[in-house]
């Protein structure tokens, strides 16, 4: 499965970029809303080989994690990364009114992996517009 999402963010690319590579940011809004991300799971080592896992808590105390490893980390403009078998692009770019985010993720996935993109991404548009999440 392939596709691409856009946004416009109202923060700079390198708040953005931070968001995405600062566990405590990244915890606040990664994973569909019907899960928590545990901050004290969450590993970013954003840089070549680094790997990424993230663990979320959903109802009834439900675990999952997910992870991958970094491919390209290139600050603030673009970050490479696998995730489970597909490998996700997220290029970043300043637009004179915050930050035009690209995502975009090739490879097996399912809807419902399309569907929780989605939703982290609006979650971290809200995150940077200082809107609470929780």
């Amino acid at each position: 499965m392939q596709y691409s999402i856009e946004r416009t963010l109202a923060a700079s690319p390198d708040q953005v970029y931070a968001a995405w590579t600062t566990p405590r940011c990244f915890a606040r809004w990664f994973g569909p809303r019907i899960f928590t991300t545990l901050a004290d799971r969450v590993l970013l080592d954003a840089r070549p080989g680094g790997v990424w896992e993230v663990t979320l808590v959903g109802e009834h105390g439900f675990e999952t994690t997910l992870g991958g490893v970094y491919h390209e980390a290139r600050a603030p403009a673009r970050l490479v990364f696998t995730s489970g078998d597909a490998v996700v692009t997220v290029t970043l770019a300043g637009d004179g009114n915050g930050t035009a985010l690209r995502f975009q993720h090739r490879g097996d996935g399912q809807e419902h992996v399309r569907a929780a993109w989605l939703e982290s991404l609006d979650r971290l548009g809200e995150h940077l517009s200082g809107a609470r999440l929780r």
